[in-house]
């Protein structure tokens, strides 16, 4: 299996030998899950960019349930892979992860973890008990040794740390949310973005977001997608959705696209698990979500949002929780169009302000300060070469099947003495109830020809 030997360069006892470039110091990425190693890769080679004195390896650690596409991940990226296990036998001079589940061999090289989501702000499983823990902060003998060293992207989040476990005094460093600063400077391109979904000025774009496990948006209400499409006319509306890449990792695509049902078919964007989630949020017109942090970073970047589900596992006091407390709930069986629509008509771009002010630190610095973290670390003087700037973020490319089977409705009605008739097209989505519609089409309307009085 691709990665499974251990490597020979740019790491091994003889790599010298072997190597085009004299390297300084080496900085292992470990690569837990797609989720954790989507993050180092969308921010490290702008911290790194055009320093030949770092040899980057990518050690890879099989033991996560979410393991499933790590290595084709690292593949596709071109990286250079070595067993878990080699990690013992190298000396690196950091350790860079988003996944602070890992277990790292003995030695005194730091250990920096950044962030693969928004803050800590969700129990999840603990895989070394039955029991739960939070999420993002590492074990406490990591702590205790003195070289862990986590990423936070608001002093708030030291706060909270100190508060549920005090051995991290003192390992915290701010460095800013990367991701949030490249949706923020991608918004000017947000028609590019909707262009290439093949959206229109008069479409609106509602993109549904889960995160994973049972108390997850999919995991309450897997069908909705599919009454999305059953109840918004095609010609004014898109429905998109961004799947947490461990769902897509536990239980395959295969499996994903069954329980979606016909939604693919019938028109549903199903995001990949991998980058294109960014440019689809910059794009979206509304977002229906969980606890999750693409619902958060929607409402930090100015979008209309409905949770449509929030989980106990959520972390009171957090700003997710502060989301919560704010976002209108979505009625999954009411009138799914109507809600949406009160949605966009009340939001005001400040709405939650407040909750990206307690997320969200240092913006427009995080690359910077990030690539400061590093080299610090790894005893390195920065580049002479300016701070790294925020690029937004690829347009993805179009998405896949056409919608080719319809349900047509038509009404006839009055309009300053005239009669209107108005036309509305849905996707064929079988076996889903479909509301009546309780308003006309607006994208499709025309008076209609007379003769006689009589409507022609």
């Amino acid at each position: 299996m691709f990665g499974s030997s251990p490597l020979r360069v740019p790491v091994g006892h003889d790599a010298s030998r072997w190597s085009t470039f004299r390297s300084e110091r080496t900085l292992v990425v470990a690569a837990r899950t797609v989720t954790s190693t989507v993050r180092i890769l969308e921010s490290l080679p702008a911290v790194l960019d055009g320093d030949g004195r770092v040899t980057v390896v990518f050690a890879h650690d099989p033991t996560s349930a979410f393991n499933a596409g790590v290595l084709d991940l690292l593949h596709q990226a071109g990286c250079r892979v070595m067993p878990w296990e080699q990690l013992a036998e190298i000396s690196p001079d950091l350790i860079l992860t988003a996944s602070e589940n890992i277990e790292v061999p003995e030695g005194d090289c730091p250990v920096l973890v950044l962030p693969h989501g928004v803050g800590f702000q969700k129990q999840v499983p603990d895989s070394r008990s039955t029991g739960e823990r939070l999420s993002g902060v590492v074990p406490d003998a990591l702590l205790e040794a003195g070289r862990a060293w986590l990423a936070v992207s608001h002093p708030a989040q030291e706060q909270q740390l100190l508060a549920a476990h005090p051995k991290t005094a003192g390992h915290t460093v701010l460095v800013g949310d990367p991701c949030l600063d490249e949706l923020l400077v991608s918004r000017p391109r947000r028609t590019a973005y909707r262009t290439a979904m093949g959206l229109t000025a008069q479409h609106r774009l509602v993109l549904v977001s889960s995160t994973w496990g049972p108390t997850s948006l999919l995991g309450r209400h897997p069908e909705l997608p599919a009454r999305l499409l059953a109840e918004l006319p095609w010609d004014e509306y898109r429905v998109a959705a961004v799947v947490h890449p461990n769902v897509w990792a536990a239980h395959g695509a295969w499996q994903l696209r069954t329980v979606l049902g016909n939604s693919v078919p019938g028109g549903l964007v199903l995001v990949p698990p991998v980058h294109a989630w960014r440019s689809a949020l910059v794009a979206a017109d509304v977002v229906i979500g969980d606890h999750g942090s693409v619902t958060l970073y929607g409402a930090a970047a100015g979008a209309p949002v409905l949770l449509g589900a929030f989980g106990r596992d959520s972390v009171a006091g957090t700003a997710v929780a502060d989301l919560a407390a704010r976002a209108p709930r979505l009625d999954p069986a009411g009138d799914l169009r109507g809600q949406i629509e009160d949605a966009v008509r009340s939001h005001s771009s400040l709405r939650y302000a407040a909750v990206a002010e307690r997320a969200f630190a240092a913006r427009g610095q995080a690359l910077t300060r990030l690539r400061r973290v590093v080299y610090h670390l790894l005893r390195l003087p920065e580049p002479d070469a300016a701070a790294p700037s925020v690029r937004s973020v690829p347009v993805a490319d179009p998405p896949g099947a056409e919608v080719t089977s319809w349900l047509v409705t038509t009404a006839l009605a009055a309009d300053d003495g005239e009669p209107v008739v108005g036309v509305c097209r849905f996707p064929a989505v079988l076996g889903t109830p479909r509301r009546p519609p309780r308003r006309r089409c607006a994208s499709r309307i025309w008076r209609a020809r007379t003769t006689s009085g009589t409507a022609g």
